[in-house]
């Protein structure tokens, strides 16, 4: 059965269901627009891997779905299938083959959701939501790795209701990221563990936190090689520590720096600080892109320790991105997040209620543009995915 043999058609890729358009600065770049986007904040994306004819993209959300659209080469979307949890959706990833998807939910499950016949199955229950999920393919075993608020983490074969492994955390899991060999998990209290995923999973090494406040994503990098080295790792005060597990010189080569702050360089007015929300490395060119609670995204070189590009605001935070296989698009967002709960009127939480999401599409030369090439639709009082399209 050829993928996706049997869509659930949750949309049609129209405006009409949504009310007619208006222009505002939810969409400040024009960015294309993906059809039929979740109705309530969009908490993770991932792009389908190199092994998958084609670009689909999948969306988890606050509204208890999991979405997936097929990209095509002109940044038109089109909605292919959804699946529901009893909570929302907090985290999603793919298989290595693109044949299934995996989600993580509050509902304290994880569900594995074959494509080709559009089911989807539990593999994993925790005593807590169930925060993050990683697909792990080593040479000598394939399995699922759930993080919880439970203070677990558990490995699991898709085909037996126990877990493989069961590793203590010594608190609430936060965000993580898989590597193979490399996983880096961080916790509640600032925890942050490596661990080693060769043989069997096991502890590596427990890093005291470079970042003073909670943290709130991670991601690992690849040196030239394309071996696992190291970490970033994004915290609630707008700033992201850069760090190596085995460098040369560890007080020259790791470093932190801020982002996601507003009146920077003016010292006589306060700063507004934003949580960094998410962080996605290029898979060609190794910069790496930030996604704030400010409503905006950057890019950075880490190496040449510089900012490359930094978008225009949008009207609500970006609460998550990605790239997809080989760096042409990149995914962010854009959701109501909590982060401005104190200012926000009920009246204005109905209006952030839901537009969210946003695409880029740009050479594979560069991270930043030239000369852009504009489209995109506005949806009323829903979410809205975009994708950038720029040309150098």
């Amino acid at each position: 059965m050829s993928l996706f043999g049997s869509t659930s058609g949750f949309g049609t890729g129209g405006t009409s269901m949504f009310g007619s358009t208006t222009a505002d600065n939810h969409n400040p770049m024009k960015d294309i627009e993906v059809t039929s986007p979740p109705d309530d904040s969009i908490s993770c994306l991932a792009f389908s891997p190199p092994t998958l004819p084609g670009n689909f993209l999948i969306a988890g959300s606050w509204a208890n779905d999991v979405r997936c659209w097929e990209v095509q080469d002109n940044g038109q979307t089109i909605p292919k299938a959804q699946q529901m949890h009893t909570g929302p959706v907090l985290d999603g990833c793919w298989s290595d083959d693109g044949s299934k998807v995996f989600t993580a939910s509050c509902d304290k499950t994880a569900k594995m959701w074959d494509l080709n016949s559009n089911q989807a199955i539990q593999i994993a229950q925790h005593d807590a939501p169930v925060k993050t999920i990683h697909w792990i393919k080593a040479p000598n075993y394939s399995c699922v790795m759930t993080g919880s608020w439970d203070k677990t983490l558990k490995f699991w074969d898709t085909r037996s209701p126990t877990p493989m492994m069961t590793l203590q955390l010594p608190e609430r899991c936060y965000c993580a990221d898989v590597v193979h060999p490399m996983a880096a998990v961080a916790t509640a209290e600032r925890g942050l563990i490596v661990y080693q995923l060769e043989n069997q999973p096991s502890e590596f090494r427990r890093i005291e936190s470079p970042l003073k406040h909670q943290h709130r994503c991670v991601a690992i990098f690849k040196d030239k090689v394309n071996k696992p080295t190291g970490f970033a790792l994004g915290s609630i005060e707008g700033r992201v520590a850069i760090h190596y597990i085995n460098p040369p010189n560890p007080a020259k080569d790791n470093f932190t720096f801020k982002c996601h702050r507003s009146n920077g360089t003016n010292t006589s007015a306060p700063q507004d600080i934003y949580a960094v929300n998410g962080i996605a490395f290029h898979p060609v060119h190794g910069t790496l892109a930030t996604v704030g609670s400010d409503g905006r995204f950057s890019f950075w070189d880490k190496d040449a320790r510089t900012k490359l590009k930094t978008s225009e605001q949008l009207d609500q935070p970006i609460s998550a991105c990605c790239f997809n296989h080989n760096g042409n698009i990149f995914a962010y967002a854009s959701s109501y997040d909590c982060s401005r709960v104190f200012r926000i009127s009920e009246e204005c939480k109905r209006t952030y209620n839901g537009r969210f999401r946003h695409l880029k599409k740009f050479n594979t030369e560069a991270v930043h543009s030239l000369g852009f090439s504009y489209s995109g639709v506005r949806l009323l009082n829903n979410a809205v995915l975009q994708m950038w399209m720029s040309k150098m």
